[in-house]
């Protein structure tokens, strides 16, 4: 089997990023979303995206063009019949992802293979909600999917050798570097990642330093391109609180305890660069 035809669920950052990219690599795209405004917001970022890159030079016009071409969209999910592949790329919500999950294996073929994006849910868990849970695979692309190169393919209990296979050939082919990572809380990146960010934030709540010396500190002295709470930032607080809730729940260990100034900035609406508020002002 060779995987020409994608579909992705979600017209987000993520699935509009996962859509490009796979679209960039010359694969057949469906984008599927809960209403045409959604998908309109998602082409609109998609379109953003390559514009950019051809005024840089670093995109013909003509490529931009065919990229564009291999894109469709829809709000049903009866367009996944003749899909090789299924990424859902939904928010981090347990339940919304398997109401998801369950809605995409109603409609694809017996052998279609189909993946989640999550970024710390359990892919055996979320591998309850397919038949056939061997065809099932974590595939964590990260943000922004365009320019990051690296992709977890993460195996659940039930995840075959032959899809483990084809996920793996699957990244090289739209040009990522793969990681193959057994299932369990935070897989890696997110493992080492997140609780960094959750001890910035005790930190900040402690008044040890200043958000901006925070950042400074680790961008000089560690030598990190951003600094940890500016990537929180940008990842989302509502997303870096659930992933440190995820890890929380997973070992049941007081060191992967959410720091309460993350909770409370979430509750007061301060999402970071989305909400236009966060550790920084944007």
């Amino acid at each position: 089997m060779t995987i020409q035809k994608v579909a992705v669920i979600g017209a987000g950052t993520m699935g509009n990023g996962i859509a490009q990219t796979c679209a960039s690599a010359g694969l057949s795209v469906t984008m599927i979303d809960i209403s045409d405004a959604a998908l309109e917001r998602g082409l609109q970022t998609l379109a953003s995206n390559l514009e950019r890159l051809v005024k840089k030079e670093r995109l013909s016009a003509t490529e931009r063009d065919a990229t564009l071409g291999r894109i469709r969209t829809s709000t049903d999910y009866a367009s996944l019949a003749d899909a090789d592949l299924v990424i859902e790329a939904a928010t981090e919500n347990l339940e919304l992802k398997r109401r998801i999950l369950a809605q995409i294996d109603a409609q694809v073929t017996a052998n279609a293979l189909i993946a989640t994006n999550t970024s710390s849910i359990s892919i055996t868990e979320l591998a309850g909600s397919v038949r056939g849970p061997e065809r099932f695979i974590g595939l964590h692309f990260f943000n922004p999917v365009p320019v990051m190169t690296l992709v977890e393919v993460i195996r659940g209990l039930q995840t075959s050798d032959a899809t483990h296979a084809l996920a793996l050939e699957f990244a090289e082919h739209i040009g990522k570097t793969a990681i193959s990572v057994s299932n369990g809380p935070g897989f890696v990146v997110n493992r080492l990642l997140i609780p960094m960010i959750n001890e910035a934030v005790f930190v900040l709540q402690e008044g040890v330093a200043s958000a901006a010396d925070i950042d400074t500190g680790m961008r000089l002295g560690c030598n990190h391109p951003i600094g940890p709470l500016a990537l929180a930032d940008l990842i989302g607080l509502d997303t870096t609180l659930a992933i440190m809730q995820v890890l929380n729940d997973g070992f049941a260990d007081p060191k992967y305890r959410p720091a309460p100034l993350l909770r409370e900035m979430v509750a007061a609406g301060r999402l970071g660069r989305k909400s236009g508020r966060g550790f920084f002002d944007y």
